[in-house]
């Protein structure tokens, strides 16, 4: 089966090489700074590890949200408007216009590969919160990639459930590589609740789907995350599947 090369670039962002296409997670590529939204304020931390114009041109981008800019800063937003295809959400495409496309729960787009055959992109259920929350923390997607030949590829973008990841283990059966975001993020937007994944909530994920590598996403570079590498590896080793797990240095590229 052909590998997959996962780069990461700092946060959510990460670029994903598969079947001979290069796709681009959440794309962040501002330095640190306050972003405002309402009476909150998001704090980013650290820059990208590999600037933008370094990165090389991409297939497609995998967004999994529009509306909070630790998923899609200033500098994100730009590079989106160079990109021959973005595929979000119904209302990213809304809001976005240009080349973004929305993937509802189910649908799928095909990706032709340089060698023949496709890489096959379908939209999966995401929840960026407990049980009642979009409508506070609006629309989020997930993606699953698959191929001839191809191991499968589990973005969870950012997503809090387990039933969702329960949900996505049914469908597809055990994944290759999950690529879970997992900073356990909290914000008063929904005090005392968490928005993405803990560690603990992403060992269960890797053991619910089966995953034989795990790369966690999202997990540092913003103020509002409350777990990171030093939680994910006792987690992970507490749970009976630290070997699953990757964490990746920023600027990394992994194999997998």
């Amino acid at each position: 089966m052909t590998q997959t090369t996962i780069q990461y670039v700092g946060g959510p962002t990460a670029l994903i090489e598969i079947g001979g296409l290069r796709l681009l997670t959440d794309p962040t590529f501002d330095g640190p700074g306050e972003y405002p939204i309402g009476a909150r304020v998001l704090a980013k931390t650290a820059g990208p590890a590999v600037a933008a114009e370094d990165l090389g041109p991409v297939d497609a981008v995998l967004l999994s949200h529009d509306q909070h800019p630790d998923n899609l800063d200033r500098a994100g937003r730009e590079y989106l408007a160079a990109a021959p295809l973005v595929l979000s959400t119904s209302a990213a495409e809304g809001r976005l216009g240009g080349s973004v496309r929305a993937l509802a729960d189910g649908e799928h787009v095909d990706l032709p590969r340089p060698g023949g055959g496709t890489l096959r992109v379908t939209g999966v259920p995401a929840q960026h919160g407990p049980d009642g929350s979009e409508h506070l923390v609006g629309e989020v997607t997930g993606f699953v990639l698959t191929g001839e030949g191809l191991p499968t590829v589990y973005v969870s973008g950012d997503n809090a459930s387990l039933d969702v990841v329960r949900t996505i283990a049914d469908r597809v059966g055990p994944v290759d590589v999950a690529v879970l975001f997992a900073g356990g993020a909290s914000t008063p937007l929904i005090p005392g609740a968490y928005l993405t994944l803990t560690s603990a909530l992403a060992a269960e994920a890797a053991r619910i789907l089966g995953a034989q590598h795990v790369v966690p996403l999202h997990f540092e570079h913003w103020g509002h995350f409350t777990q990171g590498p030093e939680t994910l590896l006792e987690a992970f080793t507490q749970a009976g599947v630290r070997e699953a797990l990757r964490v990746p240095e920023p600027g990394e590229r992994l194999t997998v």
